[in-house]
């Protein structure tokens, strides 16, 4: 499984805070028959063997259709439950470390606010970048707001493909039309929505809009 700018388009990451009486597999499947073009799960509480269980489990759907799935900042876990591979971000490991452990196969996302860390993870073997936060978010409260121009100039300074993340909904995604993004990733914008297949296939037609050339 690789990561190119067509699986960029509509990037999911998971959130069990919304979960209620689903399963993060259910919701996770949901999203992706509605047009979720990458997946990556993200969670930072749970235990290791459930962990590696449920990201087994979310593997499982994500190979049936052929969608790219990696686990954020936990290679252990990446390894361990076989997936596609791994996202970090500018307080985990060094990317070019985590591409050793990884070797060169699986994927590696890395999270960039500035377009020297952007050059550099490029240089340091990632496969694509996450750009934010690009808007305020709820999700991570410690995340560095990057501006319209910054994200601009990221996505030319580097020829891998971006992503942009952080506060992207249906009401301001196509503020980002002209960035050079080659996607956008979202979390509450689908999960925390009663319809999550709804969300999904609107998001996806937006998406498609924004990232136009």
């Amino acid at each position: 499984m690789k990561a190119d700018k067509e699986s960029m388009l509509l990037y999911i990451v998971t959130d069990r805070t919304w979960l209620g009486d689903k399963t993060l597999v259910s919701q996770v499947e949901e999203s992706i028959k509605a047009g979720a073009t990458f997946v990556q799960i993200r969670e930072k509480d749970m235990p290791f063997n459930e962990f590696v269980a449920e990201a087994g489990n979310i593997k499982e759907i994500t190979d049936r259709y052929h969608i790219p799935f990696v686990i954020n900042d936990n290679i252990e876990v990446t390894l361990a439950s076989e997936a596609d591979g791994i996202h970090v971000g500018q307080n985990d490991r060094p990317a070019r470390e985590v591409r050793a452990m990884i070797g060169k196969e699986k994927i590696l996302g890395v999270s960039v606010q500035t377009i020297s860390q952007a050059v550099e993870a490029e240089k340091d073997g990632a496969d694509y970048l996450g750009v934010g936060s690009v808007f305020s978010t709820s999700t991570k409260l410690d995340a560095d707001s990057v501006s319209l121009d910054t994200l601009k100039e990221i996505c030319s300074a580097v020829s891998i493909p971006v992503v942009a993340i952080g506060g992207i909904s249906e009401e301001n995604i196509m503020q980002l039309k002209g960035s050079g993004i080659d996607g956008v990733a979202v979390i509450s914008a689908v999960f925390a929505k009663p319809d999550i297949y709804a969300a999904t296939k609107n998001l996806l037609e937006l998406a498609k809009k924004t990232v136009a050339r």
